[in-house]
């Protein structure tokens, strides 16, 4: 006697669990343009290599002598898979089944899979399609009683969403449309992703539509709305691009704060220069200039991976390597209010820098802010606030740092260049200018009374101006021990590369002492 019969149930309920929602079901997913889940996590994931667990889950269908007819599959896919040769724990929102709505769910599925990814240290991917919250108003009827937010028994979920952003790596992919709970889970990520065609919202068109907003689920919550908004942090056109997105940002990380991030073999020379520098920045102050090809030029070829590039855009956020050697990027881009610190700008430095603590990231800061942002709408959006936020996560940093000063350092976001009152490395390309204001409007103020006085004021204002100029020379400044160095910026790779190794056996495994990751 074996257990064959037994093994031959078990495959019957696993093949109805393959089936999802059923086949017109999953030929509506098709036909939208959007993969089921178990093709989602077949993509992302190394070939073969998927672990699921609780595939049988679900909603069985017996006949009346207690025989099953068939499953419904509960909408939580999970289990454990490899990504690039790393365990990770994936966990999918089936939406052939009930529109992933919790309607069709069983909640210990999604909470067992933040709870495998937090005790076992894994890095964690959702894939995310549809609610996956309370459920609908009909549940009210079908439950027979409303259901309370964080009622008893309710919370455990949410801790572990939480708390798994101070421990390992939460990237998120939102691949339809997105509501409730499950934009919350898609946001509660280090790294979000979502296709153009998605769309994210706390509550949908059909609500929304109560306050006298009529809107489609593109106009409430798409791709470029979130983007900007910075609560998506990345938007594509196809899955596959996400699935690809979600890999590399893995990449440059490690699996948990108890690790270090990854170094990887490098064939990019790490003196290689460029004479492109040379004449990278602009004489003229008042001139824009592209920054992104001064990063592509320091770190190694093809490294740069940016992200939320299309929030806080004064600031250029990105992943990349020197000499294979993980780091984060901070950069200034002078095409968006000079590089001056807005609101959002400062908003974004907080998370990114708050995140390159966490996974024990060295930081490299390209800078040229001429100062937070000023005038009516930065005053009302709160900008100092921010921005003293912004000074106290650089300064909670223990993570090493090296500053790149290719222009601009004034005011009190000039200061927020290095973490406060510790050694970090700085060095200043020639074309550098900083002080406490800029001339411009500076000069004006505190010269009134001699421009007043002037026979020919504009003679006497450029006369002043051409003074304090030769004054704010970055050669005057390092006479004085101001400022440590002044470079050729074409050596400024070999410098970073030197800095990343310099750095390395500082970067120390372990949950950060001071701070906490937000989302």
């Amino acid at each position: 006697m074996n257990w064959k019969t037994e093994l031959d149930e078990l495959a019957r309920r696993e093949a109805f669990a393959r089936e999802m929602g059923g086949v017109d079901k999953v030929k509506r997913q098709h036909d939208q343009g959007r993969l089921t889940v178990r093709e989602r996590i077949d993509r992302l994931i190394d070939k073969g290599s998927f672990h699921e667990i609780g595939a049988v889950s679900g909603i069985g269908e017996y006949d009346p002598t207690g025989e099953l007819k068939t499953v419904t599959p509960a909408n939580c896919v999970f289990g454990r898979a490899r990504v690039d040769g790393r365990t990770v724990v994936v966990v999918g929102d089936d939406f052939t089944v009930r529109g992933g709505s919790a309607d069709a769910s069983i909640s210990a599925k999604p909470l067992m899979a933040e709870e495998m990814a937090h005790d076992f240290r894994l890095p964690i991917f959702r894939i995310i399609e549809g609610s996956g919250g309370g459920g609908s108003v009909k549940t009210i009827e079908t439950k027979g009683a409303a259901n309370l937010p964080g009622g008893i028994g309710g919370t455990r979920w949410y801790r572990f969403t939480t708390e798994n952003l101070s421990r390992v790596p939460v990237v998120a992919l939102g691949l339809g449309s997105v509501a409730g709970l499950g934009a919350a889970r898609l946001a509660a990520s280090h790294y979000s992703i979502m296709t153009r065609k998605s769309a994210m919202f706390v509550a949908g068109p059909p609500v929304v539509k109560a306050l006298g907003q009529n809107l489609s689920k593109e106009e409430l919550g798409g791709a470029d709305i979130q983007t900007k908004a910075g609560a998506i942090d990345h938007a594509v056109d196809t899955e596959e691009e996400a699935f690809a997105c979600a890999r590399r940002f893995l990449s440059y990380l490690p699996s948990s704060v108890y690790e270090l991030p990854p170094t990887l073999p490098c064939i990019d020379n790490p003196e290689r220069t460029e004479e492109a520098l040379m004449k990278a920045v602009p004489r003229n102050r008042k001139q824009v200039y592209k920054v992104r090809p001064i990063i592509e030029s320091v770190v190694d070829k093809g490294s740069f991976f940016e992200v939320a590039s299309n929030f806080g855009k004064p600031i250029i956020v990105g992943l990349a390597r020197l000499e294979g050697r993980a780091v984060m990027v901070l950069a200034s881009d002078s095409f968006h209010y000079g590089g001056s610190w807005t609101a959002d700008a400062c908003q974004k430095v907080v998370r990114w820098v708050d995140f390159a603590e966490t996974f024990h990231l060295p930081i490299v800061y390209l800078m040229d802010c001429p100062g937070f942002m000023i005038g009516l709408d930065a005053e009302k959006a709160a900008t100092i606030r921010h921005g003293v936020r912004a000074m106290a996560a650089v300064n909670q940093t223990t993570v090493p740092w090296c500053t790149v000063i290719l222009r601009n350092a004034f005011g009190v976001a000039g200061v927020v260049h290095q973490p406060a009152d510790r050694f970090s490395i700085r060095y200043a390309w020639p074309s550098a200018y900083w002080g406490s204001l800029p001339l411009e409007g500076g000069i004006e103020a505190a010269y009134r009374a001699d421009i007043d006085a002037a026979e020919d004021k504009a003679a006497k204002l450029k006369e002043i101006e051409e003074r304090l100029n030769k004054l704010r020379s970055p050669f005057r400044s390092a006479e004085k021990f101001w400022v440590e160095e002044i470079i050729d910026p074409r050596k400024t790779r070999s410098l970073l590369c030197e800095f990343a190794r310099l750095a390395e056996p500082l970067r120390k495994a372990g949950p950060p002492e001071n701070m906490t990751i937000r989302p």
